[in-house]
């Protein structure tokens, strides 16, 4: 017979928050150890968004975070009145689905990376960040959230052990940040040390995903960078997804080596910010060989993004 981890001393009965907390906390631990985001964080949105689970969108469609359909759900859908009337908002098969698909929608989207950068048991400034990063439009919408925390004592499912606590993965801003290669430390980017010396040292590289790179300067091109590396032009043009020549800007990013297959773990996702995104500044960006990516995701032909499309990188 399972514990019943809130039931008040006094013996009353649970409220319908606490019944909540009760059946889904399981599942917000669960989703802190795969992700990261605090467990606090999601029951206290929870609460909030699915009305303690009393929401049409939570009972007909197991959707307890509000999150809409976006061009590339694939998914069953159930339409609700929002900011607009009979909008398109996801359906799951079960609260577990919505629960990860929360979790990644934080840890994937650029406007809320910078979360993951703060400490954990933060639980107010994670709060305040999403109604920064835009999650929701009242005005009131973090003081509601920190309230649903202090109430019920949410931040107790926050600590960990310091065995679970290395288990967590880092913030994707950090695995995503470019490491400075040296001589002297070329395993810090996975970079092997002969390799490393054929390039050369007075200029300063860098590396993501194990993959060394360059910014370009003022005037640089294809051409000129892969002379520098001993590199034949179709090689670096190869190494970066192009065909032909094009034109450098000031800063860009150039690999020197085959970029990579897949994304490292802790960044299996990006999702799409704003329409219009090019599928090469995204493989450009995470240091993955677009033909990889386009494999991953069943590109064929030309491919337009829209904000909110998953693109997946491992």
């Amino acid at each position: 017979m399972a514990v019943c981890l809130l039931c008040a001393v006094s013996g009353r009965a649970q409220s319908v928050q606490q019944q909540y907390i009760e059946k889904y906390a399981p599942i917000a631990v669960a989703e802190m150890h795969r992700s990261g985001v605090p467990a606090s964080i999601t029951l206290a949105q929870g609460l909030l968004e699915s009305g303690s689970g009393r929401s049409t969108l939570a009972t007909e469609g197991n959707n307890h975070f509000g999150i809409k359909c976006h061009r590339n759900w694939k998914g069953a859908t159930i339409h609700a009145d929002d900011d607009r009337r009979n909008e398109c908002f996801r359906k799951y098969k079960s609260a577990d689905e919505s629960f990860r698909d929360h979790s990644d929608f934080l840890r994937y989207s650029d406007r809320y990376k910078f979360l993951f950068d703060l400490d954990r048991t933060d639980y107010k400034g994670w709060a305040y960040g999403l109604k920064q990063a835009g999650y929701a439009t009242d005005p009131s919408y973090a003081s509601k959230v920190i309230k649903y925390v202090e109430d019920y004592d949410l931040a107790r499912f926050d600590t960990l052990s310091p065995e679970a606590e290395a288990e967590i993965p880092a913030s994707p801003l950090k695995i995503e940040e470019a490491v400075a290669v040296t001589p002297g430390n070329p395993a810090a980017a996975g970079v092997q040390a002969d390799e490393l010396f054929r390039f050369s040292l007075t200029r300063q590289m860098y590396a993501k995903n194990g993959v060394p790179f360059v910014y370009a300067a003022q005037g640089e091109t294809y051409s000129s960078i892969a002379k520098s590396y001993h590199l034949f032009r179709s090689e670096i043009l190869r190494y970066n997804d192009l065909k032909k020549e094009q034109p450098l800007s000031p800063g860009e990013i150039v690999y020197i080596q085959p970029k990579k297959k897949a994304a490292p773990k802790g960044l299996d996702l990006y999702i799409v910010d704003h329409d219009g995104e090019v599928l090469r500044d995204i493989c450009q960006r995470f240091a993955l060989r677009e033909s990889a990516v386009r494999k991953l995701n069943g590109f064929s032909g030309a491919v337009s993004l829209r904000e909110g499309d998953e693109i997946k990188l491992r």
